[in-house]
């Protein structure tokens, strides 16, 4: 059997929806970042106190999921659906395959690791 680790860029106030359509898909486990970064929008325009600034690094949530290859591309349509705003930056999935996963606590490995 072969894993992947799905690394899902997504916007900040879709992170309950994406993790509550990811429990239900069955996913046991999910590790999230905050990160900024920018993509084709090129950060935007905002105002404050009538003075016009640039954000370069929009604020965006880091989802890292493994999972095995057979449920990979139901996945990827979970996190799709949660996320998709229909608007810029509403984010990407990087998939990567995994070679090995082991649990440190009892050394179980691959699909008992998950």
């Amino acid at each position: 059997m072969k894993f992947c680790k799905l690394e899902c860029l997504i916007k900040p106030f879709k992170l309950e929806e994406v993790k509550e359509a990811l429990t239900k898909f069955g996913v046991s486990g999910l590790t999230i970042y905050e990160v900024k970064g920018f993509g084709r929008q090129r950060g935007h325009i905002e105002i404050y106190r009538g003075a016009e600034y640039r954000v370069d690094f929009v604020p965006k949530i880091k989802i890292e999921i493994f999972i095995t290859d057979d449920r990979l591309d139901e996945a990827i349509e979970v996190v799709c659906g949660a996320a998709r705003t229909g608007s810029i930056g509403d984010g990407k999935i990087i998939v990567t395959p995994i070679e090995s996963i082991t649990r440190i606590r009892t050394g179980e490995k691959d699909a008992d690791a998950l």
